[in-house]
């Protein structure tokens, strides 16, 4: 099968070409797994900090998370037969036993596996997971609509919820990339009463934002018109945060919906000012990958409502240049991989 491997770490501006186009052996399925014909893959901020080396993983290794394809090979005692359509998304495991799984959280598992990290994810034509750990399509979508659901779309459901926010409130994200175009569509569906604020660094990401109902966008460190009750951050660094919590209204939630924050800008917390930042009671909170349950709830509502994300396909060969545009904030929208 033709794969695009990551076999070496390294920052995008001295190697343009991380990943490698070359053909594997098919997986073979094990107890329980099921082979997928991987139809697309959405690209995620999250491959940026595997392949720079800010996230631990073993070479070489096939990255992507967020997989449409049709089962080839189907798992013994399974809901899911040959020809049908699933997705598979960031989480590809979790033990099943600890209190964390046992409470609904397993998002916080000790032995949570991640796809595309962990083990080979849908950058290629093919990939093997558990059925218990794959997710039906909903009809309404295309493959490459799917595709952006199932991490981009699930996380940011994920971070609304955790956010406690409320029709009538005022909402801020910070960031304007994948997942954050998502909850702006989602927010300005459920709840019409109430205002989204958008913090980007890039004027056409601001524009879009607006283009898409935002009722203000500025600067990713500016002051908004209005102070918020919930902000949603979705950057790589420290100084939005600090900027989220100045624009936060007394008892105002920020979510930090990142995996990583680049150490390089650490320094900006020392400009925490306590009376500014974090007094009346604002709370900070972060999300830590998605549950099965996040996914399913999503895909459900995504479809009930037509959500569907604004995207640009590449096909799999141009890994590469898509992870670079992505890089250079050149997004609007999701980015998606298609297979030949």
């Amino acid at each position: 099968m033709k794969a695009m491997l990551l076999n070496r770490l390294g920052a995008l501006e001295q190697n343009a070409t991380p990943l490698e186009l070359v053909n594997l052996p098919a997986p073979v399925p094990r107890k329980n797994e099921m082979l997928i014909k991987v139809s697309a893959c959405g690209i995620c901020h999250t491959e940026l900090d595997e392949i720079e080396g800010r996230m631990p993983l073993n070479l070489p290794v096939v990255l992507g998370h967020q997989v449409v394809g049709r089962v080839e090979k189907a798992a013994a005692k399974s809901a899911f037969k040959i020809g049908d359509r699933v997705g598979v998304a960031w989480i590809h495991a979790a033990c099943g036993a600890c209190k964390f799984c046992l409470a609904g959280s397993e998002n916080l598992c000790p032995h949570f596996r991640a796809t595309g990290r962990d083990v080979n994810g849908g950058y290629a034509e093919y990939m093997t997971v558990a059925a218990d750990f794959a997710y039906r399509i909903p009809e309404i979508f295309t493959d490459a609509e799917a595709a952006p659901l199932l991490c981009a779309g699930a996380i940011g459901y994920r971070s609304l919820r955790l956010a406690g926010w409320r029709d009538g409130e005022n909402l801020g994200l910070t960031g304007f990339g994948a997942s954050a175009h998502l909850v702006l569509k989602l927010a300005r569906q459920q709840y019409p009463r109430a205002n989204i604020f958008v913090f980007a660094r890039s004027e056409q990401e601001r524009n879009f934002a607006q283009e898409l109902g935002a009722v203000w966008a500025g600067d990713a460190e500016a002051e908004a018109p209005e102070k918020l009750d919930a902000i949603i951050d979705t950057t790589p660094a420290w100084k939005p945060v600090l900027a989220a919590l100045k624009n936060l209204a007394p008892g105002g939630r920020l979510v930090i919906n990142a995996i990583r924050k680049d150490e390089t800008d650490k320094a900006s917390l020392l400009q925490l000012d306590y009376p500014g930042h974090l007094w009346l009671e604002k709370k900070i909170k972060s999300v830590a990958n998605v549950t099965r349950q996040d996914v399913r709830e999503f895909l459900t509502l995504a479809a009930q409502i037509s959500l569907k994300p604004d995207m640009q396909e590449f096909p799999l060969e141009e890994a590469n240049i898509a992870l670079r545009e992505l890089k250079a904030r050149k997004i609007r929208g999701a980015k998606i991989l298609r297979m030949a």
